[in-house]
C-alpha cells in the first residue's frame, strides 16, 4: 500500500494498492488536471529523483522551506518560530530526514496549518515525522481531506494556536480559506501569511482575490468583504504569501483594503 501524491496538485492520498483513478482535488473547477493526465508519484520515488528541500530566513523567526526542483504547485511553508514552539504554516509536498534534523536543530515542530486544499501537501507525513503534532484544518472544507488521520485537528471560527499565532478564517478561494496572524511578525508590527487566500500582485502594493487563479474565476464582491471583514481586527503591516518574493513589504493591511476596493470597482463594471 502507497500514499500517492498527485503530481498536479501536490496532494498526498490516502493509502491504496495502485494509484487512484483521480484526484477530486484537481477535478474541481478551483485546480485542473495536467495535460498529459492524471499522474501519481510517492515519496520514495521523489527521493530517488534527487528531490530536496530548502530553508531560507525570511525574517528572524521566520522560515521559508521549499522543494527543489520545483514540484507540483511550487508553494514554500513559512515555518514561525515561538518560545512555546515552531507552526508550519502552509504545506509542501516533500519531506526527507535531512529536512526534519533541520527543523529539529531551530526547534521542531508544535502543530501545522494550511491555507486551503491545494497546499495540503503531504502534511500528514510532516505530523508523523515530528511526533504526531496536530494538524488543524477549518471543518468548511472536511470533504477535501484526501487522507483522513486522527492527527487532524478540525476547527471553526478563529483559534489561537501558539501565543501570538491565530488562525483566521476568511473564505473566498475556498469556503475554508484561511490566514495565519503573528502578532509578533514584521518587527512587531504584526504579519499576515496568507497563501492562497489573499495573493501578493506582481506590483507588491497590491493584491488579489480569485476562486480560481489557473482557470481565472473571480470571487464576488461579497466575498472580498467577508475576508476584509474577517481580518479587521488584526494588526499587520506585512504579508508572506505562497511563493518566494510574494511579499507586501510594508503598510499591508491598507494594500488589502486598497486592492479590495478597486477589484470591486473593476467586477461591478
Amino acid at each position: 500500500m502507497e500514499n500517492y501524491i498527485c503530481q498536479t496538485c501536490g496532494v498526498q492520498h490516502v493509502a491504496s494498492e495502485g494509484p487512484p483513478q483521480s484526484c477530486i482535488i484537481c477535478e474541481d473547477e478551483r485546480q485542473y488536471s495536467g495535460r498529459g493526465g492524471q499522474q501519481w508519484t510517492t515519496l520514495a520515488e521523489m527521493r530517488r529523483a534527487g528531490y530536496r528541500n530548502e530553508i531560507t530566513t525570511l525574517e528572524p523567526a521566520l522560515s521559508g522551506i521549499q522543494t527543489r526542483p520545483q514540484f507540483a504547485i511550487g508553494q514554500r511553508a513559512p515555518l514561525v518560530q515561538t518560545g512555546p514552539g515552531n507552526f508550519l504554516w502552509d504545506c509542501i509536498s516533500y519531506i526527507d530526514g535531512e529536512t526534519v534534523d533541520r527543523v529539529n536543530e531551530i526547534g521542531g515542530l508544535a502543530g501545522i496549518s494550511v491555507s486551503h486544499p491545494h497546499f495540503y501537501g503531504v502534511m500528514i507525513e510532516w505530523s508523523h515525522a515530528f511526533g504526531g503534532v496536530p494538524v488543524y484544518i477549518p471543518a468548511a472544507d472536511r470533504q477535501w481531506v484526501v487522507r483522513p488521520d486522527p492527527v487532524v485537528r478540525w476547527y471553526e471560527g478563529s483559534r489561537q494556536v501558539l501565543p501570538g499565532l491565530t488562525l483566521v478564517p476568511c473564505g473566498g478561494h475556498f469556503e475554508g480559506s484561511a490566514a495565519l496572524h503573528w502578532a509578533d511578525g514584521a518587527e512587531g508590527k504584526g504579519a499576515l501569511l496568507t497563501g492562497d487566500t489573499i495573493a501578493v500582485a506582481q506590483d507588491r502594493r497590491y493584491v488579489t482575490f480569485m476562486r480560481s487563479y489557473p482557470n481565472y474565476i473571480p470571487l464576488s464582491a461579497a466575498a472580498i468583504r467577508g475576508i476584509l471583514d474577517s481580518l479587521r481586527p488584526y494588526r499587520f503591516d506585512r504579508i508572506y504569501g505562497g511563493w518566494w518574493e510574494s511579499d507586501v513589504r510594508e503598510n499591508a493591511k491598507q494594500a488589502v483594503e486598497r486592492s479590495a476596493e478597486r477589484y470591486i470597482r473593476q467586477i461591478r463594471g
